[in-house]
């Protein structure tokens, strides 16, 4: 194939996402390689590319799961049906969705084992074992690993039957420690997710009705997409003693009484991959961010058959390196400068460096943006200490672009007109009067939910509910989800 049929096969691939947002997605995840549709029904393959995503994103958060005092471990991924069945509320909203096993080799199993949709049940079952005196507490812990959900409609990573996470599971003295636990660990989700991924989120309370099954309150950041709708993007919820309760979770207090430990929960999955693509990318495919990309600087030789362009290449990546940058060098000479531009530029890669003879010859590397397109120069001299200031740029710029998107597509509705209106297109805040059957109507009418209760509840547009009318008594975020 000639090198200008290969680049107006690769320019045409990307459905824009004015025309449909859902082609748009699949056609970025397919084409930059990130992802593969697996032969079993809902479950995705996780390429190199999209892999190397996780692995950063996985690498920044541990590291915050550390600093902030908890330890990792690993649970079986196979729960007895008695175990599950202890805590009434939560099995009745994993139901739908609980995967079993009924056979091993060629026996029938006795007991049904549930594939772990969640792993509240078995931590709360080895905790009961291990926590005898108030000397035990608190307990930390978290895992990384896969879970199982029998998803009725899938699209990779947003929502999977099979997908990667980590669940945070922790015991405590008092309602107090674990209050301060969940809320902690939500501004853990809230700083990584704004300041690693470059996406900006809402905090806030879920409602009743939203809530995790079997939590006494649950919490979540919810980003926005570019299509205005929401993506929940983690979520930390305080159990009390809803579970300890149920598994026996007691120890012995400084005072000498039995009393059952406060437990909390909290996870994020590989749907964050999803997030950044859905809130950064464009027409072109995917805009990483700096800090959880996997190539940061791709350099591109120009002219690279004449003497000594190579060897200043790998001599340039050699240094990028060396500072710590993650640096591609696409010496292939297979294809022309201008397809691979399209294709660094698909993949998402922050920032491309050309060098050529003319390059060289004055000192200096030509760079492109993703995030803006802006090209100029950068002296070869010193060039790792302004790649990484300009990495930093990116990442504040798509932070900040991000956040003047979700601004701008975030309205305000005191009645049911302004609402239906409003969800088109992003997020709605609205008063509310904590009605289940308000949040029901709102669903069935707009097919939009409840998102989250902010923290500040100042600035509520009116006294009435925007659904019902009656006493409005919490500001909320109303939208359309994934």
């Amino acid at each position: 194939m000639a090198k200008k049929d290969k680049q107006q096969e690769f320019v045409t691939q990307i459905t824009p996402r004015s025309e449909d947002f859902s082609k748009w997605y699949t056609d970025v995840i397919l084409r930059t390689d990130m992802v593969d549709y697996a032969p079993v029904r809902g479950c995705m393959v996780i390429k190199p590319y999209g892999y190397a995503v996780w692995e950063l994103i996985q690498k920044a958060f541990d590291a915050e799961f550390k600093r902030t005092g908890h330890q990792n471990v690993y649970m079986p991924m196979l729960i007895p049906e008695s175990l599950l069945l202890k805590e009434a509320e939560h099995v009745e909203g994993f139901a739908p969705e609980v995967a079993w096993v009924t056979q091993g080799g060629t026996e029938k199993l006795d007991e049904r084992l549930a594939i772990r949709p969640t792993s509240e049940t078995i931590f709360c079952t080895m905790y009961a074992k291990w926590v005898q005196s108030w000397r035990d507490l608190p307990m930390k812990y978290n895992q990384w690993c896969s879970v199982m959900r029998w998803e009725k409609t899938t699209r990779p990573f947003l929502r999977t039957s099979e997908f990667l996470w980590q669940e945070g599971h922790t015991i405590h003295a008092t309602p107090e420690e674990a209050q301060e636990e969940t809320l902690t660990m939500l501004n853990v989700y809230r700083d990584l997710v704004e300041n690693v991924l470059a996406v900006p989120v809402i905090c806030g309370q879920k409602s009743e009705k939203e809530k995790f099954a079997g939590a006494r309150a649950t919490y979540s950041i919810e980003a926005m997409m570019h299509d205005g709708k929401a993506l929940q993007a983690g979520t930390s919820h305080n159990f009390g003693t809803n579970f300890a309760e149920a598994y026996g979770i007691q120890f012995l207090s400084k005072d000498g009484k039995l009393e059952y430990a406060q437990e909390t929960s909290w996870g994020v999955s590989t749907r964050l991959i999803g997030a950044i693509i859905m809130t950064h990318g464009d027409d072109r495919g995917l805009k990483l961010p700096p800090r959880v990309a996997p190539i940061q600087v791709v350099i591109l030789p120009i002219a690279q058959h004449k003497e000594g362009v190579l060897d200043r290449a790998r001599a340039l990546k050699a240094e990028l390196e060396k500072a710590g940058l993650r640096v591609e060098l696409d010496d292939r000479d297979t294809y022309s400068a201008g397809w691979k531009f399209n294709e660094w530029e698909m993949k998402g890669v922050p920032v491309r460096l050309e060098l050529g003879p003319r390059d060289i010859e004055n000192g200096v590397a030509t760079y492109m943006r993703r995030d803006t397109l802006e090209k100029g120069t950068l002296a070869l001299d010193g060039i790792a200490g302004e790649i990484t200031a300009l990495l930093d740029q990116i990442h504040d710029n798509m932070l900040n672009q991000a956040r003047t998107f979700m601004e701008e597509h975030t309205t305000v509705a005191t009645n049911m007109e302004e609402l239906e209106a409003g969800v088109q297109t992003g997020f709605v805040k609205a008063a509310w009067c904590e009605g289940r059957e308000c949040e029901d109507e709102i669903k069935e009418k707009f097919n939009a939910s409840t998102r989250n209760m902010p923290f500040d509840q100042s600035g509520m547009p009116s006294d009435k509910c925007v659904c019902c009318g009656k006493p409005a008594k919490k500001l909320i975020y109303f939208a359309k989800a994934y």
